[in-house]
């Protein structure tokens, strides 16, 4: 079981943790990583996703949240470098409109399962008094599963593609503003970075992995109590998405939400010094998208800032958590995130 770390939500699932039996023998990884981890490479992994909670009708389509909700499950599965094998899906129908609404979620998650080049392999249908809820199980293998556990004082810190994006979207809608295009799309069609995941694993030597659901500072501060270490980040390092500059009318307004805003479903991780350097260049001609060196890993605790700008922004204050107002700049709906 890897340390969580603080917060109001996860200080609930440690109480859930403690409260069962331990696993047996089958389960090599239990609670507290991105995935469990069973005998043969087995990963699994659980998300909800409600109206009204994770999205809204007014912001996106039927087929959007099926497409969204099952991609932020196989988020997961690319967080441990694995291969998605299939996933299973529960959905609470509201009563009225229920058969227009299904529609609209099929098809979004039929798109979503042939992007990952993975299946439908079951569920459970039911009705619920008013609002849509969706739950999926993700499914994958991976030959060496990797863990949030593994950062040691020494490794780089590094991101997958740009961040803000789908925070800026949030931050539109709520302000009573259409998204532009690219940023309405990076909210309602993330992508999981599954092949990204496993390339850079096959590679280099990742010694840990989470994707970014609830933040940069937030997810980070998971891998730092996992791995019993402290992770520095320089923010101007940060890779800040042109859509959320837009929306925000600069970088330095724009930051907290590449800090902290969330829903990105890019991957983080850390590696030794110079291995990530090497291969950057071919990720980005393999995938399209940057490879960037974001901090350090340090001996100590927590996340903290150093650097230009570290001084403007509150890294205690960051990472989303369902049971506590969210930071400026950040959206106030809820990510899926599994323990």
């Amino acid at each position: 079981m890897s340390p969580l770390g603080p917060g109001g939500e996860f200080d609930l699932i440690r109480s859930f943790q403690a409260a069962g039996p331990p696993p047996g023998a089958e389960v090599l990884v239990g609670s507290g990583d991105d995935c469990a981890v069973l005998e043969s490479g087995w990963v699994v992994s659980t998300d909800a996703f409600l109206e009204d909670v994770h999205f809204r009708r007014a912001w996106i389509s039927f087929d959007e949240a099926g497409y969204r909700a099952v991609t932020a499950a196989l988020s997961d599965v690319a967080a441990m470098a694995a291969r998605p094998v299939g996933v299973l899906v529960a959905l609470g129908l509201p009563h009225a409109d229920a058969s227009r609404i299904a529609d609209g979620l099929r098809s979004g998650i039929r798109r979503a399962c042939e992007h990952a080049r993975c299946a439908l392999l079951g569920g459970d249908l039911t009705r619920s008094p008013d609002r849509l809820v969706v739950n999926v199980v993700a499914l994958g293998r991976a030959h060496r599963p990797i863990l949030r556990s593994g950062a040691r004082a020494g490794d780089e810190v590094w991101v997958t593609g740009v961040l803000g994006t789908s925070a800026a979207a949030v931050r539109d809608w709520q302000g009573g503003r259409e998204p532009g295009p690219s940023v309405r799309r990076a909210f309602a069609e993330p992508v999981a970075r599954l092949g990204e995941a496993r390339w850079l694993a096959e590679r280099i030597r990742v010694t840990a992995l989470i994707d970014l659901s609830d933040g940069l500072l937030g997810d980070m501060g998971q891998v730092a109590a996992a791995s019993g270490v402290a992770v520095v980040l320089d923010p101007a390092l940060v890779p800040v998405a042109p859509g959320a500059v837009a929306a925000a009318g600069s970088r330095r307004s724009a930051l907290p939400l590449a800090l902290a805003g969330g829903e990105d479903y890019e991957l983080a991780f850390t590696a030794r010094q110079g291995s990530a350097e090497s291969v950057a260049a071919d990720f980005h001609r393999r995938f399209g998208i940057p490879l960037t060196r974001v901090g350090i890993v340090a001996d100590g605790a927590g996340v903290r800032l150093e650097g230009d700008g570290a001084d403007e922004f509150d890294p205690g204050s960051a990472g989303f958590d369902h049971f506590r107002a969210p930071p400026s700049g950040a959206a106030d709906v809820g990510r899926p995130e599994n323990r």
